[in-house]
Formats: C-alpha cells, structure tokens, sequence
C-alpha cells in the first residue's frame, strides 16, 4: 500500500517547482539579450579623435554617395607616431605637432580660422563594439569613417575646435593654445561615458603661432575633466568681493605694523620721553605744580606762559 503524500511536502515541492521555472526563465532572458550593451570607458583608456572630412575647394563636408559623411583620424601627432587620442578622465597638457603643414591642409587652416568651416570633430561616448570599427575602418590605405548626418546616433560625442587666428597674405596665424572640455555621464548614470565635449583657442596673440606651408604647427590643449555636464562655478568677478587671501594677507599686515608699532615705542619712544621728563624735574627745580625758589607755583615748573616770577623785596 503506498504511502499519503502529506499537504506539506506538496507545498515545498509545488514550490521549488516553481523556482527552477522561474530561474529558467531568468537565464532565458539573459540569453537573448546582447552579450556586452557597450561597456564604459576605464581610466586612462585612449579615446581616438576624428574629424569631418572636407574639401579644400570650397570647405564643404565630403559625403558618399549614400550621403553619409566621411570623418578622417585627427592629424598624426609627432610626439606619439599616432592621430591624436585622449585618456579618459586624465587632466593635463597635451602636445600635438603635426611635422608637416601641406598645401591642402594649409587651405583648410584658412577655413577654420576664418569660420568659413568649422573643424568638426568627434569621439568615441563608449568604447565602439567590433562591429563598428570592422565597418568605420575600411583598411590601412583608407583610413575613412562613416557616419550619419551629425555624429552618428549616439555612438559619438561632438567635438567642435574653435580655432582662432588671423589671415595674412603669405602666411597663417593660428591660435596654438587651446582649451578642451570633456564632461563624463555621472557615474550613478553610466560610468565611463563621455556626454559633452569642446575645444577652443585662447585668444592671444602671444600665444599665435606663424605658420606657412612646409612649416610644423604644435597645438597645445590643455585638458580638464568633468564628472557631469554642470560646470562648477568659478567667476567671482573683478572686486568688491573679500577673497579669504586677502582677509589674511590684511590681518597679517595690521599685526605686523602693530608689532613695530609697539617695538618703536618702547624701544625709542618710552625711553626718550621718560629722560626728558627726568631732565625737566632735575633742570627746572620743580614738578608739575610744585613751589619754585620765589615762592610762588605756577604750575609748570615757574615758567608757565603768560605769568611772572613775581617782584622780590
């Protein structure tokens, strides 16, 4: 005869039942989704810059014959043998010295600097999946990278260098220092994620280079980081404002006079004061109010102004 089953020992089993189901389904789910949604940035990880590709004719955006347009890799710097890259959240100052200024790109100098066409550039928000680099990066001899109109979707960040300077006849200006603000998805949202980025020239005119064609030109960016897209705040503007440098440069100054101050009195003042006072009782015969040799008090020492010494017998 087969033993009951009890209630209890159904209820445990309907419910491990229904944790293996529910734990198959959760696998499941996880299967079908990608193996990696495009991991973050880590630090320091090199982040590669490409730029619009443009012709030197007029300085219109070059487009295949889809209309997408084409970006090319940033001018190879010579202090890395490689198109210029930046480390992800890695403040410093960034040399890049492109050797060799060619005719066309002397033209498209011009361009820039006259904002006839803006140097459009862009990167990488999220380090690219295979995919797209198999399909940017068509092979060595052309180094060409497509992309929709604007930065293609959300793979890439725009990066726009304002590039200042002045046009001569014979030669360029370019203003060779710049500025370049990137600013990362705050890290509760999506570590490792670049949202915002720019780059400018300081308007100096010590700070220009003077280039030609078959000249070198060295940029210099200096780069800062930002952990979300809010600038801090750092303008305080130009006086009226107490700077805490000041509040102590100024408690520092009156401590200091106040210090000589006491040092003078009682090392030259003090003394000076107490031998004349010394000489004026000892030479004049007399205090403050006391009887001179006639007699007679007039309150500083007998030679009080307006009064005599009196008419002797």
């Amino acid at each position: 005869m087969a033993r009951p089953t009890s209630p209890l020992r159904l209820a445990l089993f309907a419910l491990y039942s229904f944790y293996l189901s529910l734990a198959h389904a959760v696998s499941s789910s996880d299967a079908q989704k990608p193996s990696s949604e495009g991991r973050g940035y880590s630090l320091g990880e090199p982040i590669p810059v490409s730029c619009l590709n443009r012709t030197v004719e007029t300085g219109e955006h070059i487009t295949d014959a889809s209309g997408a347009l084409q970006y090319i890799p940033f001018p190879v710097c010579a202090e890395t043998s490689r198109p210029l890259e930046l480390a992800f959240g890695i403040e410093s100052s960034l040399n890049c010295t492109i050797p060799y200024i060619s005719d066309p790109f002397f033209h498209l100098l011009e361009f820039y600097i006259h904002n006839d066409a803006p140097l459009t550039c862009r990167i990488p928000s999220k380090p690219l999946p295979p995919s797209v680099l198999e399909q940017d990066f068509r092979s060595a001899d052309e180094t060409t990278q497509e992309g929709a109109l604007g930065t293609q979707s959300s793979l890439y960040t725009p990066l726009v260098v304002a590039l200042a300077g002045t046009l001569q006849l014979s030669h360029l200006h370019v203003g060779n220092d710049l500025n370049l603000l990137v600013h990362a998805r705050p890290k509760s949202e999506g570590p490792g994620i670049v949202d915002a980025a720019t780059a400018y020239s300081i308007a100096s005119h010590a700070r220009n280079a003077r280039v030609t064609i078959g000249d070198e030109l060295s940029l210099h960016f200096s780069v800062r980081w930002y952990p979300s897209t809010t600038l801090p705040p750092g303008w305080s503007g130009y006086g009226g404002h107490v700077y805490k440098s000041t509040f102590l440069y100024c408690l520092l100054s009156a401590g200091a006079s106040a210090a000589i101050c006491v040092a003078y009195f009682r090392g030259v003042e003090l003394p000076r004061r107490l031998k004349r006072y010394a000489t004026d009782r000892v030479g004049r015969g007399g205090g403050y109010g006391l009887p001179v040799a006639n007699g007679m008090s007039n309150g500083y020492g007998g030679y009080g102004y307006g009064i005599g010494t009196g008419k002797k017998d």
